[in-house]
């Protein structure tokens, strides 16, 4: 199964990353709280600019966008919205929240691998 991930990772093309960047579009924190009012379901993904741990988190948050192109994930720079950190308690960076229906269902900080990371969101948002 692994395997296939890979395959389609190498088949993108340079359009298709710009779709995808688009899907991770950077949020405010009015952005992320119309999305909870909203009722919506996606996730939201946490991280600062400086943490090298977020960037590989990135890249592989953009590969689970492009599988799974129905997928809605917010980016938040935690350095702009120490409030909403303190709100949800987040411990560290990388961090992803699961949301479904506006509401918190999980928060994943340790980034196994790109099917790891499809699977638990599938599992948690469906």
């Amino acid at each position: 199964m692994q395997r296939f991930y890979w395959v389609q990772i190498l088949m993108c093309t340079l359009n298709t990353w710009k779709w995808v960047e688009h899907v991770m579009n950077e949020w405010s924190k009015e952005n992320y709280l119309s999305f909870l009012e909203e009722k919506s379901t996606g996730a939201v993904y946490f991280y600062t600019p400086m943490c090298g741990t977020c960037m590989v988190a990135s890249k592989m948050l953009m590969v689970v966008a492009e599988i799974d192109r129905k997928l809605v994930i917010g980016k938040l720079n935690l350095n702009f919205v120490p409030e909403i950190a303190k709100d949800l308690t987040i411990e560290s960076v990388p961090c992803l929240v699961l949301i479904r229906d506006g509401e918190v269902l999980d928060m994943i900080y340790a980034f196994h691998s790109v099917p790891f990371l499809l699977d638990k969101i599938k599992s948690t948002l469906t």
